[in-house]
C-alpha cells in the first residue's frame, strides 16, 4: 500500500467520462440533488489557502444599509455602490456533471412601524451594535446539468441573468451596461475546457479556482454552517451528527473520484494531500465496463444492488469448512480473497451473473478504499473520516461497505462520516473565493434549510432550472396527475417504463425499481438570515434536541404520518376559502395538497432524505408548502370571529377573577389557560368539538372539567415559588417571556388573564407570537390589535401596552383619564422568527434573543411549543410549561395519560 501511495502519478482523481447516464428525476425546485463530486484529479497541494484576487470583482459594502425595518426577519441589505455585474454565482464544471451554485436575495419587505422602533429603544438593540453583513439577506441555490448539456445550463444562467449579478439586479438598473471585464468563478477541467464557449454565450471569462482548494474550503463552510450535514451509514441506516465547529479540526477528507485523495485538513485553508490511491471509482467503472459490458456507471451500481458476492469471493468460511476464524477475530461471512473462488472454478467470464461480478467489485474497492483510509486517519491521530467524491453518489451499498470497513479496521475507534451537500463542495468553495463573499462567519443559526417543489428538466435526464413561476409548477404537476402518474416525491420520481416530464420513454437503465441513488439525500435550498439567533437562555445548546416524538421509529413515523394525510382535506378546504374560494384557489390547493403528499411519501421511502426528521420538521415543512403555493393564512377569518367571541366575555372574566384572592387568582389562571388551550384547528379531536357548540361554551365546558391533579402537576411548586411560605415573599420575577400559542380564547381568556396578573406584581411581560401565521396561531402581527381592544377594559393592561410601545398610536381611550403611567412595567409583543406550530429554539428572532437577556421566567404554552418541542428543554432561568395533550397517541407516550389531559410542569432555573 506504501509504496501506492508514494507514487507520484498515482491516487489522482482524473476525470470520470461517462459515455451515457441515466438520473434521479428528483429534486427540488431551485437546487438538485447531489449525484457527483469534483471527478477531475487534483495534484498534490500542501497548506494552501483560497486564492481572493483583489483584481476580482468585490462586493462594496460603501453606504450599505438595512432595506425595511432594522427588526425584520429576513433583512435584505443594499448595496448602492455595487456594480451590478458582480456575479452570485459559482460552478464546479467536471466531466459528467456540472455543479452550480447561485444566490438570489430576499424578496421579503416589512413595514417599518412605531411599535418597532419603540420596542428596539426598549431592548436596547441599535444598528450601531449588529456586525455588517456582507452577502444579503437571501437563499443559496444548488443546481446541476449534464456536462454534455452545457447549453441548458447557459440558457439557465442567462434567463435568470445570474453572469449579471442576477434579475433583481437587472430590475433595479435595467439599462446598466454589460461589462467585458464580467468574471464567473469556476473549478474543475470543465472551466479550462468551456472558457471560450462562456466567453462566446454570456460575455463572461471564468476566474479559475484550484479544485482541492475549492472542495477543502466547501467542506469547511458545510460542516461549520449546516446543522446535520454530516451523517454515518451503516447497515441501511442513517445516523445525523452534529459536528461542534471547536472541535471540527483536524480531520481526513477522502475524495474518490476516478483515483481517491486523501486531504488532511487543519484549519481554514490549512490542508494538505496526505495519501491516495489509483483504485477507485474509475477501476470499479472500469473492471466492471470490461467484466459485465454495462454501459454506465448507474446501471453497474444497480446490477450489483442483486448481486451475491459468495458466488466470486472466497469467504473465511470457505477455508474453514463454514465455521468462524474465531482466534483472529474473523468471521465465516468475511472475504477472505475477494474474486478467490473463481480460481478453482472451471468456469468462464460469461459462467458467472454479472450482478455478482459488480458486487464483489464494489466490495473489493470499497473495502480498500475504507482500509487505506483509516490506516491514514492512524498515521495522523485523527478520529473523523468524510467521504465524498463521483463514486459514492448517495449509494446506500458503498456507504455501508466503506463504513464497515473503518469500523473492523480501527475496532470502532473510527467513524466514516458522509455529506449531505457532497457534490456542491467545489462549486460552494469556487463562490468562496470571491472576495468579501459573506459565508465565512455565518453560523448554524443563520442559515434555514426549505424543501420547495420542483421539476425534471425538459429534454434532460436530470433537473436543471427550477420553473420559473407558480403557474408553472401547477401546471407541471396537473400534466402528472393527466398522464395517471403518481407522484411520490417532492418532485416525480420516474414510474417503471418512463424519464418523467421530459419523455415518457423507455429508460435505456436496466434492472429492477430501485435506483442505485435512490438513497440519496435531497438538497434544500439555504435560507441565509441573519437576524436569527440562538436562545440565550438554553442551558447547553449543543445538547437541545427541539423534537420530543422521535420519527426514527417507523411505527411512529407512520402513525403521524396518516393524522396529517387525515388533516390535509380539511387544510385545502381552509385553504381555499381564506382565498375567496376562486378557481385559482383551488387549483393552488389541489397542487398544495399532491406537493405535500409528495413530501409525504418521499420521506416515508427515505426518512433522511431531508436530514434529521422531527415531528416538528414535518408540521413546518407544511406550513412551508401552503406559502410556496400562495396560501398565507388559511385561517385568518376563524382567527378573526373566535378574537371577536373571546373578547367579548373577556371583561366578565377578568371582572370574576379580580374578586378572588391572589393565590386562588393563580390557580384559576392556570386552569384557564389549560381549559383554553383545548381551541386548536390542528387537532382532529379538537376540530370535532367545533360542531358541537359555540366557542365560549366549550370553553366553559373546558374549565368545569379542569379537576386537579392534573396529569402532570407542579402547581404547588409554581405556587410557593411566586408566593412563598408564612411570612417570606419572594421577589416577583424581573421578566418574563410567554410564548403563546391559539388564537382566540386561548390567547384572550387565557395567556392575556395570566400576563395581565404577572403585570399587576411587577413583573414586565414579553408576549412571543410567530412571525408568520401557522394553522390558527396567533401571530406577532395580530397581537399588538388585541391587547389594544383587551385594553379598552383595563387599566391594567392599558398602562403596560403604553409602557411597551403597544397604544402608540392612541387607539384606546384613557379609562381614567390620566396621561400613561412612564413608570408601569411594560407590556411588549415580539416576534419568534418562525412560522410553525413549533419552535427551535436553535433559531429564534434578534428581537426574542434581546428580549430574553433580562427574563428570569418562561412560559411555554400549547402542544407544540411545550409538548412535540420542548418539553425536555433546559432553561438557565425558570420554566412552566403549560398544555392540553389533544391526541391520544402523544398522550400515552409523553405522559402516559388519555386525551385531554393537562400537563403543568414547572422547572426551576438550571
Amino acid at each position: 500500500m506504501a509504496g501506492l501511495t508514494q507514487h507520484p502519478i498515482l491516487g489522482t482523481n482524473d476525470t470520470i467520462k461517462e459515455e451515457k447516464q441515466e438520473f434521479d428525476q428528483t429534486k427540488p425546485l431551485s437546487l438538485d440533488k447531489v449525484e457527483g463530486q469534483t471527478e477531475k484529479d487534483m495534484a498534490p497541494v500542501t497548506g494552501s489557502s483560497i486564492h481572493r484576487s483583489g483584481s476580482r470583482p468585490q462586493l462594496d459594502l460603501s453606504k450599505a444599509a438595512i432595506q425595511g425595518t432594522f427588526e425584520e426577519r429576513d433583512p435584505t441589505i443594499l448595496l448602492p455602490n455595487q456594480s451590478d455585474h458582480l456575479s452570485h454565482l459559482a460552478l464546479d464544471i467536471g466531466g459528467s456533471l456540472i455543479k452550480l451554485v447561485y444566490f438570489s436575495r430576499h424578496e421579503d419587505q416589512s413595514i417599518d412601524d412605531k411599535r418597532k422602533k419603540t420596542l428596539k429603544d426598549r431592548l436596547g438593540i441599535s444598528n450601531g451594535s449588529r456586525r455588517s453583513y456582507p452577502v444579503l439577506g437571501g437563499r443559496l441555490h444548488f443546481v446541476k446539468f449534464e456536462t454534455t448539456k452545457i447549453n441548458e445550463c447557459l440558457d439557465f444562467i442567462y434567463s435568470k441573468q445570474l453572469h449579471r449579478g442576477g434579475m433583481d439586479v437587472r430590475i433595479w438598473n435595467p439599462d446598466a451596461p454589460t461589462n467585458e471585464n464580467a468574471v464567473i468563478k469556476a473549478t474543475g477541467g470543465g472551466a479550462y475546457k468551456f472558457a471560450d464557449l462562456f466567453k462566446e454565450r454570456l460575455g463572461v471569462g471564468l476566474d479559475k479556482e484550484d479544485e482541492m482548494n475549492c472542495l477543502v474550503a466547501g467542506a469547511n463552510f458545510l460542516l461549520k454552517a449546516i446543522r446535520h450535514e454530516a451523517f454515518t451509514h451503516m447497515e441501511g441506516q442513517k445516523e445525523f451528527v452534529q459536528i461542534d465547529q471547536n472541535e471540527l479540526y483536524p480531520y481526513l477528507l477522502v475524495n474518490i473520484g476516478s483515483g481517491v485523495s486523501m486531504i488532511k485538513v487543519d484549519g481554514e485553508g490549512k490542508f494538505q494531500r496526505v495519501s491516495g490511491t489509483n483504485v477507485g471509482g474509475g477501476t470499479y467503472w472500469g473492471l466492471g465496463r470490461l467484466l459485465t459490458k454495462c454501459k454506465s456507471f448507474d446501471e453497474l451500481l444497480e446490477l450489483s444492488q442483486r448481486g451475491d458476492n459468495r458466488t466470486i469471493d472466497m469467504l473465511v468460511g470457505d477455508i474453514y469448512g463454514g465455521m468462524d476464524y474465531s482466534k483472529i477475530g474473523l468471521s465465516a461471512s468475511t472475504i477472505a480473497s475477494s474474486f478467490g473462488k473463481t480460481i478453482s472454478e472451471n468456469k468462464e467470464l460469461e459462467d458467472y451473473r454479472p450482478e455478482d461480478i459488480s458486487l464483489s467489485l464494489l466490495r473489493m474497492i470499497s473495502y480498500n478504499i475504507g482500509q487505506i483510509s483509516y490506516l491514514n486517519a492512524l498515521r495522523f491521530g485523527l478520529k473523523r473520516i468524510f467521504f465524498g467524491g463521483f463514486f459514492i453518489r448517495g449509494h446506500a451499498y458503498t456507504m455501508d461497505t466503506i463504513s464497515f470497513a473503518v469500523q473492523f479496521w480501527s475496532k470502532g475507534e473510527a467513524q466514516a462520516m458522509f455529506l449531505r451537500h457532497e457534490g456542491f463542495l467545489g462549486a460552494l468553495g469556487a463562490f468562496m473565493s470571491y472576495e468579501k463573499h459573506g459565508l465565512d462567519d455565518l453560523m448554524v443559526h443563520h442559515l434555514v434549510e426549505r424543501f420547495p417543489m420542483g421539476a425534471p428538466y425538459t429534454g434532460g435526464k436530470i433537473h436543471g432550472p427550477p420553473l420559473g413561476d407558480l403557474n408553472e409548477k401547477i401546471s407541471w404537476m396537473e400534466k402528472f396527475v393527466r398522464k395517471g402518474t403518481e407522484i411520490t416525491a417532492p418532485v416525480p420520481m420516474d414510474p417503471p417504463g418512463t424519464t418523467g416530464l421530459g419523455g415518457f420513454e423507455v429508460p435505456s437503465s436496466k434492472g429492477g425499481t430501485l435506483r442505485s441513488d435512490a438513497s440519496a439525500l435531497n438538497i434544500g435550498v439555504l435560507h441565509l438570515v441573519p437576524t436569527l439567533e440562538v436562545f440565550p437562555l438554553l442551558v447547553d445548546p449543543k445538547t437541545y434536541e427541539p423534537n420530543t416524538i422521535d420519527l426514527s421509529d417507523h411505527s411512529e413515523l407512520e402513525y403521524w404520518f396518516t393524522v396529517m394525510s387525515g388533516h390535509l382535506p380539511d387544510l385545502v378546504d381552509k385553504a381555499v376559502a381564506s382565498e375567496g374560494g376562486t378557481e385559482d384557489a383551488k387549483r393552488r390547493g389541489d397542487a398544495f395538497a399532491r406537493a405535500f403528499s409528495a413530501h409525504l411519501a418521499r420521506l416515508m421511502e427515505e426518512p433522511a432524505a431531508y436530514g434529521k426528521l422531527g415531528l416538528a420538521n414535518l408540521l413546518e415543512l407544511r406550513e412551508e408548502c401552503l406559502r410556496e403555493f400562495q396560501f398565507v393564512d388559511c385561517y385568518r377569518s376563524i382567527k378573526q370571529r373566535e378574537n371577536e367571541a373571546s373578547l367579548a366575555v373577556l371583561p366578565d372574566l377578568l371582572m370574576e377573577l379580580d374578586s378572588m384572592s391572589e393565590e386562588t387568582r393563580m390557580l384559576s389562571l392556570i386552569e384557564g389557560v389549560l381549559a383554553a388551550n383545548i381551541f386548536d384547528w390542528g387537532s382532529r379531536a379538537c376540530v370535532d368539538l367545533y360542531h358541537k357548540g359555540t366557542i365560549i361554551e366549550i370553553y366553559r365546558m373546558s374549565r368545569d372539567k379542569m379537576h386537579r391533579p392534573w396529569r402532570v402537576d407542579d402547581f404547588d411548586v409554581f405556587q410557593k415559588r411566586m408566593f412563598g411560605s408564612g411570612d417570606k415573599k419572594p421577589r416577583p420575577h424581573k421578566r418574563a417571556l410567554l410564548f403563546v400559542d391559539n388564537s382566540g380564547a386561548d390567547v384572550v381568556l387565557g395567556m392575556l388573564p395570566l400576563a395581565r396578573e404577572l403585570l399587576r406584581r411587577g413583573t414586565e411581560v414579553v408576549l412571543v407570537a410567530n412571525s408568520l401565521p401557522a394553522l390558527n396561531d396567533v401571530t406577532a402581527m395580530e397581537l399588538p390589535e388585541i391587547v389594544a381592544e383587551a385594553a379598552k377594559h383595563c387599566d391594567i393592561l392599558r398602562r403596560a401596552a403604553e409602557a411597551g410601545g403597544l397604544l402608540v398610536d392612541a387607539m384606546v381611550s384613557n379609562l381614567d383619564g390620566s396621561k400613561g403611567n412612564s413608570s408601569s412595567v411594560p407590556l411588549m409583543v415580539v416576534e419568534n422568527g418562525c412560522g410553525s406550530p413549533c419552535i427551535d429554539l436553535r433559531q429564534v428572532s434578534s428581537e426574542l434573543a434581546a428580549a430574553a437577556k433580562e427574563a428570569d421566567l418562561i412560559i411555554l404554552e400549547g402542544m407544540g411549543r411545550a409538548l412535540h418541542t420542548n418539553f425536555n428543554a433546559r432553561f438557565k432561568c425558570d420554566a412552566l410549561k403549560l398544555a392540553m395533550v389533544k391526541n391520544q397517541r402523544l398522550a400515552e407516550k409523553l405522559i402516559k395519560g388519555n386525551i385531554y389531559d393537562c400537563v403543568c410542569r414547572y422547572e426551576p432555573a438550571s
